[in-house]
Order: structure tokens, then sequence, then C-alpha cells
């Protein structure tokens, strides 16, 4: 599987990734009305539900965090998340980051290597690394250097 590769579409990347994966995190932030036509994105709710499917149609060992900012409407237009918990956050990629990791913190499978301060303290150097991959590569750096960034910035 090559989630870089253009010749395969969108959603079967997506798909493929999600059945590779033993989790998912999906944040409903941008589930509201934005710019002149007030249309919200709403494929973080897509996603979700094919990660639901993975964990109980197709029973595979796929858990996922739902993320979403304190205040959201969600329930206005996801009733069905009723008697699930989402993580809830300031809007910060701080406490974004809290509430995955304290999220991880509870999965017995997940690697649990990196506390909250740890990750947050190399946010500042992922930034300037995926900052001047967008400069090299024209705003669209291929997912390997980004991920690579990313791996570079959290000390061991």
């Amino acid at each position: 599987m090559d989630l870089g590769q253009v010749s395969v579409p969108r959603m079967q990347r997506i798909l493929d990734a999600m059945a590779a994966c033993r989790y998912s995190i999906h944040d409903l932030s941008r589930c509201k009305g934005e710019g002149d036509v007030n249309l919200a994105r709403f494929n973080m709710p897509l996603e979700l539900g094919i990660a639901m499917t993975h964990k109980h149609v197709a029973v595979t060992e796929h858990d996922w965090l739902v993320l979403v900012p304190d205040g959201h409407a969600y329930a206005q237009f996801a009733s069905d998340l009723a008697g699930y918990d989402p993580h809830h956050h300031s809007e910060t990629a701080e406490s974004v980051v809290r509430a995955v990791t304290a999220w991880l913190w509870t999965l017995p499978t997940a690697v649990q290597a990196n506390r909250p301060d740890s990750v947050c303290a190399a946010l500042g150097g992922f930034t300037a690394a995926r900052q001047q991959l967008d400069v090299e590569f024209g705003g669209s750096p291929p997912w390997a250097a980004t991920y690579q960034a990313a791996v570079d910035a959290v000390p061991a």
C-alpha cells in the first residue's frame, strides 16, 4: 500500500490507510459553516463512520477517538454520537496534543513513550520544519517527509 500514489483515488487511499491502522483520530472542528457560501466540511464525520464500521461491523482491532472543540454543537448534526465521550479541546495545538496523548495512554497496545509536555515542546521545531518543507515543495510536501519531520522533532 502506497498512500502517496496519485493514481489511486483519495477515498481508496483513506480506506486502505484506515484498514492498515489500529487507531484513528477524528476532529470535528471544521464541521461548521465557513467562507462566502457558509459550507461546512464533513470529511471527518465521513471518515469517523468508516472507522466505526471497521470496529463494529468488520470487527477489526480498530479504535478511534473523536475530538470536538469546547462548546461545539456536534450533537446537533451528529446525534448518533450520543453515548460516546468525545475529548474536548480549546482549538489550540497544545490542547489537542493533551487530549490525544491522554487517550493513547488508555490503550494497552498503543506506544506510550511521549508525554504531552514533550510533544508540545517539540511543536515549534516541527512547525519550522514543516514550513521549510512547504517552501521546498511549493506547499505540497510528500507525506513521508512530513512524517519524518514529526519523528525528528520529538526527542527519543
